[in-house]
C-alpha cells in the first residue's frame, strides 16, 4: 500500500478508552465555547469566528511539531524500512475500516460497507499489518463528518484544536464518533488490546508526519501565512471528500465492480 499523501490534516484523537475520548471532546467543546469570537471585520475568513484564539493554538501546535513530531518523523522515515512503514500504514487503515463500514451503511452505500467488512475480516488475520486482499484500494474511506453533512448538519466554525489540528465543528464531532469504532476497543486478550490501542496514537501521528514530511515543511517554512494556508487546504480537502461522495451517488463507481468481483466464480 502506498504511503498516504495529505492536505494538512490533524493528529489523532488522544485517549485510551472511548469514554475518556468522549469526555475529552466535551471538555474541548466547552473550552472553545468559552473563547471570545473575533469580530467579523477582523477575520481573514468569515468561517473563522475564533481566529485570534485559533492562531495561538496553531502556534502551539507548530511548536510541538518543531520540537517533537518533525525530528521523530524524520528519524522514522530515515531508519524504518519501507516494508515496516507500509505495515504500520496498513494497520492504521485496517483500524479505520469499521468506521467506514458503519458510515457507508448509514450513507446508503451498502457495496462499500460490505467491502470494508470483508477487508476488515480478511486482514484481521494479521491485525491489518499485512494486506491479504487483492485490491487494497477498493474500499473508499467514509467518516461520520460526511454522514453529518449528508444529514444537512451545519458545518460550524473553523476550529484549530490543541494537538488535533484543523477541524470544523461538525467534523470534530464526527471524529469523536469515529474514534469509538476502533476494533481494538473490543480486543481483550490480557493487556494486548489496550497496549496496541495506546500505541496507535503516536504511531498515527508519526506516520502521518513522515508520509507528508516535505508538504508540511513547505507549509510551515515557506508560506507567508502558514495558518491561513493550512485553513485553506483543510477546507479544500473536506470539500473534495464531500464532492467525491456526491459524485459516487450519481454514477456507478469502481467499488461496485470490486464488490461483484468478490463473488465471481473463478475462471476454469
Amino acid at each position: 500500500m502506498a504511503h498516504k499523501e495529505m492536505t494538512m490534516s490533524s493528529i489523532p484523537i488522544v485517549g485510551r478508552w472511548p469514554l475518556w475520548r468522549g469526555g475529552f471532546a466535551v471538555l474541548l467543546f466547552g473550552m472553545l465555547a468559552a473563547c471570545s469570537s473575533t469580530p467579523e471585520a477582523k477575520r481573514s475568513d468569515f468561517r473563522d469566528s475564533y481566529e485570534n484564539t485559533n492562531r495561538k493554538i496553531f502556534a502551539f501546535n507548530m511548536g510541538v511539531d518543531s520540537y517533537v513530531l518533525e525530528p521523530v518523523a524524520d528519524g522514522y522515515r530515515s531508519n524504518v524500512p519501507d516494508a515496516g512503514r507500509r505495515a504500520i500504514d496498513n494497520h492504521l487503515d485496517w483500524a479505520g475500516l469499521p468506521s467506514t463500514a458503519l458510515n457507508s451503511t448509514i450513507q446508503g452505500d451498502l457495496e462499500n460497507a460490505a467491502l470494508a467488512t470483508i477487508h476488515f475480516a480478511i486482514n484481521g488475520l494479521t491485525l491489518g499489518f499485512a494486506d491479504l486482499t487483492e485490491n487494497p484500494g477498493a474500499v473508499e474511506k467514509r467518516d461520520f463528518g460526511q454522514t453529518l453533512a449528508r444529514a444537512n448538519v451545519p458545518e460550524g466554525d473553523y476550529l484549530m484544536v490543541p494537538l488535533l489540528g484543523a477541524h470544523s465543528g461538525r467534523n470534530l464531532a464526527g471524529r469523536v464518533v469515529d474514534s469509538l469504532t476502533n476494533p481494538l476497543s473490543f480486543f481483550q486478550a490480557g493487556n494486548v488490546g489496550s497496549t496496541m490501542r495506546t500505541a496507535q496514537i503516536p504511531a498515527r501521528a508519526v506516520a502521518f508526519r513522515a508520509n507528508n514530511f516535505d508538504t508540511i515543511n513547505d507549509i510551515k517554512y515557506n508560506s507567508i501565512d502558514s495558518y491561513a494556508r493550512t485553513r485553506s487546504l483543510y477546507y479544500q480537502m473536506r470539500a473534495g471528500a464531500l464532492r467525491d461522495r456526491q459524485n459516487n451517488d450519481q454514477a456507478p463507481s469502481a467499488t461496485d465492480d470490486q464488490f461483484d468481483a468478490f463473488f465471481d466464480e473463478p475462471a476454469k
